[in-house]
């Protein structure tokens, strides 16, 4: 059943995505011949409005296929006769789908695990800690960190980590009674200091959906700095083992369904940007770079690039996103065993 669910998100993504394509397209007056999910062999298909409507055999992607996209075309209503802001519409539309639908997603996640309250006041203690061991409760709240006055919880956090795993004097309101207390932070994973408690988190569903924004953004700005160090070759533990394909992607979506719905709309937020962002990306074949080579004609006043050079040059770009798919894939299947 996991492995349902993951076909079923990767084809409820890929849809969202075609399917700003395909809206606005069809708002430009493009002619368009199929909307399809999925690659390879048809399964189903139906015509409609002069469009086929396609589901084929492999979940791994799909496409709208438009008249005059990468031809040269007579069709007043093909994809080269529109105007580049039309064109550029057309192809923003398909990331940009995909990042509202991050969006959407995060807000039941958040509305369901809670925001982090930024109160100076603690919600947990958690066991074997080094603030379970002096004594630190639940509700305890953080007037001082070595003298310097904490009103939110960002204080306690900051303090906390730039101490550098030295001992700490914390200064706490309980009970109507002010206690002084010291205690040594420690490492955690992501090598920042810690000593083992967490804040009050809330259920609000404004605060839910103004969080689901910041996420993203904050996702997003990760997602450049990865793709930064995939280019400079600087990604912790080698490119190999950061970079997930298909067979890597259910693996991951397979665990989320196990965990439960929340952590399942969680990682299907983060893969449905992910698909946005790389999509928007200037590589030859990607939205992104039928985008640079838009940006390149406006550059020329207007003056288009041979269609036919760049439909070999968005060919090999499709070549080589297929090579890197099978190394990946050959990756995870290693991994497996």
């Amino acid at each position: 059943m996991t492995i349902i669910a993951a076909i079923i998100l990767f084809g409820v993504l890929i849809f969202i995505h075609e399917l700003g394509h395909f809206l606005f397209a069809k708002k430009a007056g493009v002619t368009i011949h199929e909307f399809s999910i999925g690659m390879g062999p048809k399964l189903f298909s139906v015509e409609r409005g002069g469009t086929k409507y396609s589901v084929r055999l492999l979940p791994l992607g799909g496409y709208v296929s438009m008249e005059g996209e990468d031809e040269e075309s007579k069709d007043p209503n093909s994809f080269g006769k529109k105007t580049i802001l039309q064109r550029a519409s057309i192809l923003i539309a398909g990331p940009f789908f995909n990042i509202i639908l991050a969006i959407l997603l995060l807000v039941p996640v958040y509305m369901s695990l809670g925001i982090p309250s930024n109160e100076n006041v603690l919600g947990k203690v958690i066991e074997n800690t080094p603030a379970y061991e002096v004594g630190l409760k639940a509700n305890d709240k953080v007037i001082e960190i070595n003298g310097q006055k904490i009103t939110t919880w960002e204080d306690i956090v900051e303090n906390i980590h730039k101490s550098d795993g030295d001992e700490i004097n914390l200064k706490v309101s309980r009970d109507n009674d002010t206690k002084d207390i010291k205690i040594k932070p420690q490492k955690n994973e992501q090598g920042k200091y810690v000593i083992g408690i967490a804040p009050i988190y809330e259920k609000n569903i404004l605060t839910s959906v103004k969080y689901a924004f910041v996420s993203t953004v904050d996702m997003s700005k990760q997602m450049f700095m990865f793709v930064g160090q995939l280019i400079t070759g600087t990604v912790p533990g080698g490119a190999g083992n950061a970079v997930a394909g298909p067979i890597g992607v259910i693996g991951i979506v397979s665990n989320a369904a196990r965990v439960g719905i929340v952590n399942l709309l969680h990682i299907a937020a983060v893969i449905s940007l992910n698909l946005g962002i790389l999509n928007l990306l200037p590589i030859p074949a990607l939205d992104g770079g039928r985008l640079l080579f838009l940006g390149i004609e406006a550059i020329r006043g207007g003056k288009k690039l041979d269609p036919n050079k760049e439909a070999t040059i968005n060919l090999i770009g499709f070549a080589l996103l297929m090579a890197l798919m099978i190394f990946v894939t050959f990756k995870d299947i290693t991994r497996l065993f």
